[in-house]
């Protein structure tokens, strides 16, 4: 199924808990899913180590906030040290050697590294037919509220894909870059 649904874009979610901790973890089932108004969602599935659920769940559960950082080719080793199954109140952005940069309109920070972010106010969780208390499953919707973008991927007035050249994921632990773009109509 995976190998199939392919390329799927990573969003790299930055949360916060109650307390402040950061929490750095890469979702591939991330996507936009409204444009009007501007809404992102992921999928968090199952439990991790010895939380009843995955810590950004549960971090925007509590906090009603999360931050998508894009994975650029320059940091997918970075984006794979942060898949480490760690122990709440770990700091993965820490643990990938990042350092975070202010987000403006939540509080969740962002990977200052990262070419782009989007700051999201949670609008809806959606539990996804099996779940249970043992392994959740549940869609987070958010509402993008705030947008970084860094300057040096934008040209001629428009992002640049092939200036960050995006990490989505393939099946198994194959991963794909964007290297190849080209333009195409839609017929009138």
């Amino acid at each position: 199924f995976k190998s199939l649904v392919a390329p799927r874009p990573i969003g790299w979610i930055t949360t916060v808990d109650a307390e402040g901790r950061v929490n750095l973890a890469p979702y591939s089932f991330y996507n936009g899913v409204s444009d009007s108004p501007h809404m992102v969602m992921f999928a968090a599935g199952g439990s991790y180590g010895t939380s009843p659920a995955k810590h950004s769940l549960l971090n925007a559960q509590a906090t009603g906030e999360f931050v998508v950082n894009v994975v650029s080719e320059e940091l997918k080793e970075a984006m794979n040290a942060t898949a480490a199954m760690v122990d709440i109140g770990i700091d993965e952005m820490k643990l990938a050697g990042l350092d975070p940069a202010p987000s403006r309109m939540v509080r969740p920070p962002r990977v200052a590294r990262a070419p782009a972010a989007l700051e999201c106010r949670l609008w809806k969780t959606i539990d996804l037919p099996g779940a249970t208390a043992h392994r959740p499953y549940a869609l987070v919707i958010g509402h993008v509220v705030g947008i970084y973008i860094d300057d040096r991927i934008i040209k001629d007035q428009r992002i640049d894909t092939l200036a960050f050249k995006p990490v989505g994921r393939l099946g198994y632990s194959e991963y794909t870059t964007v290297d190849n773009v080209w333009r195409m109509r839609r017929p009138e």
